[in-house]
């Protein structure tokens, strides 16, 4: 029976079915092209009692995470937002070489090494082996390991309560989320403070981030379900800000109830446009299937003309997010010949499903293609400066979110 992982309704109603679709980080190796690829629905819906929007939990952390494709490091636009954060938040708690900040989900030290550098006290709370040890090397102190309650109770005996505790692009990232979120509770010190950053629905919907969707990411946030999810585990939400990141997101302020204050005004402020946009009742969400569905129309008729004109496109990028956008869309190696990506881990790999090979980034200057269909198109403004060589032989970038726009560089 399929049930809110919130509230426990049964009231769920279909947003936008993707169809089935496989892990979107799991790249395949050479060997295993000749192998079966399991697939799995991928189905977005939202409750009708709490209105968290929702995708079925049928990969588990575990299965995700014990191993991870992605280093926060390669983006070098990721590394200074998080440098501004910890720079920031530092000057507006007062946060000096007696505090103690806690990140989960801290992945390779992109963040907390800012706070190495201040002299911060931390912790790096990392599930995936691979990238938690890069951390290690870097210096970040980390422990490998998945938040509940009993590990937030652990950490905060053996290391003391967190003046801070940071947890970015995880909260979407976790089905257990009232468990989770009295992991956060216990980690945070009563007086402390909690940071999360999440994909905002409202930007999800309106600007068609259907890509945004995969198997990694449980649940999709407003700040009313955002709120109430805080709320399952102990945790007032007291303030939000708007972030441009990840093409629309939100940093969610909460605090322990018993030391909580607000609603802020820019919280109140967002909340009341969520509501003018119908996503606090289920009219908002009517609609965003038909829209995404003459998306992928308009993708696959430029790529197909492109095809037939002999031009040659190729992908940049090959993050989760494009996984969802190329087995939704269908499009395989005669429309989308490669993709490169900055990350070595990822090279002389295919991407899942469609199977498209992945590059280094030296190759396009080599093949001088026709365009370059950007695939993290959220780093729009961090790929055009790195693609800019491509203005040199006439080359032209693609985005394909929210429609599909052909860009000239200036090389």
């Amino acid at each position: 029976m399929r049930e809110c992982r919130l509230c426990g309704s049964d009231a769920l109603a279909s947003v936008l079915d993707l169809g089935a679709t496989p892990p979107c980080e799991r790249v395949l190796t050479e060997a295993m092209l000749d192998e079966p690829e399991p697939t799995y629905p991928l189905h977005l819906r939202v409750c009708e009692s709490c209105l968290l929007a929702q995708i079925p939990a049928l990969i588990t952390p575990e299965d995700t995470f014990r191993e991870y494709a992605y280093y926060s490091s390669y983006s070098t636009s990721w590394v200074e937002h998080a440098r501004r954060f910890v720079h920031d938040t530092a000057e507006r708690l007062g946060l000096g070489d007696d505090a103690f900040v806690v990140e989960v989900a801290s992945n390779d030290g992109y963040l907390l090494r800012h706070c190495v550098e201040r002299g911060v006290r931390c912790l790096g709370i990392e599930p995936s082996v691979n990238v938690g040890a890069a951390a290690r090397e870097a210096g970040v102190p980390t422990l490998t390991a998945f938040l509940d309650p009993d590990l937030g109770a652990d950490v905060r005996t053996t290391h003391g309560p967190a003046d801070l505790v940071v947890a970015n692009n995880v909260y979407a990232h976790v089905p257990h989320i009232v468990g989770f979120t009295e992991g956060l509770r216990r980690l945070v010190a009563d007086d402390g403070w909690v940071s999360i950053e999440v994909h905002h629905l409202l930007a999800l919907i309106e600007r068609n981030q259907f890509d945004t969707i995969y198997h990694e990411h449980f649940q999709y946030y407003t700040v009313v379900s955002a709120q109430r999810a805080l709320a399952s585990g102990g945790l007032a939400l007291v303030d939000v800000e708007e972030l441009a990141t990840h093409g629309g997101s939100l940093r969610l302020w909460a605090r322990p109830e018993e030391a909580a204050d607000g609603p802020s005004e820019r919280m109140l402020d967002v909340l009341a446009r969520e509501k003018a946009a119908g996503l606090h009742e289920l009219s908002g969400y009517i609609g965003f299937g038909r829209r995404v569905d003459a998306l992928r129309r308009e993708l696959l008729r430029f790529l197909i003309a492109a095809a037939e004109r002999g031009e040659q496109v190729v992908g940049y990028g090959a993050p989760g997010k494009g996984n969802t956008l190329l087995n939704y869309c269908g499009i395989r190696p005669d429309l989308l010949a490669y993709t490169v990506d900055r990350n070595p881990y990822k090279h002389g790999t295919y991407t899942p499903g469609v199977r498209i090979p992945i590059l280094p980034t030296e190759r396009i200057a080599a093949d001088r293609p026709d365009y370059v269909l950007v695939l993290p198109w959220n780093l729009r403004d961090e790929i055009t400066a790195q693609l800019s060589f491509v203005g040199e032989w006439g080359g032209r970038l693609v985005f394909p979110i929210p429609s599909v726009e052909i860009v000239e560089v200036a090389s």
